[in-house]
């Protein structure tokens, strides 16, 4: 983050993230969640939010990064699996996408995302 926070408060910038990231204005969310995240570095919420900015702005090994943060405090995160394994695809490491997916699926196979995103990682891989 730049060395001058922007104006508010964690929660403003959470609140304003969020409303970044709904409008289509990925890359400013995570500019102004990484203050955030910066902040309040233990809160799972904002890394994920964060996460999720950075992802839909294409910077795929940053997400990658966050993701793996919540997965490592918090290993039944069914989300942060889900996200962690569509940015090792976007990444282009099929492997690690598979394994990742797989697992929000078994923590939650009603979810239809998650087994279509597996679904189309392993036959990207080819295996049908």
């Amino acid at each position: 983050p730049a060395a001058t926070p922007p104006a508010g408060d964690v929660y403003d910038w959470y609140r304003r993230g969020l409303r970044l990231l709904a409008d289509h204005n990925a890359a400013a969310a995570a500019a102004l969640l990484e203050h955030a995240v910066a902040a309040e570095p233990h809160s799972r919420s904002l890394r994920e939010t964060l996460a999720r900015a950075q992802y839909a702005s294409g910077e795929y090994e940053r997400a990658r990064d966050n993701f793996a943060m919540i997965v490592a405090a918090a290993p039944t995160d069914d989300y942060a699996h889900f996200g962690l394994g569509l940015s090792h695809r976007r990444i282009g490491d099929l492997d690690r996408a598979a394994e990742h997916l797989a697992l929000a699926v078994a923590m939650r196979p009603d979810n239809r995302h998650y087994g279509t995103a597996l679904n189309s990682v392993r036959v990207a891989r080819g295996q049908d």
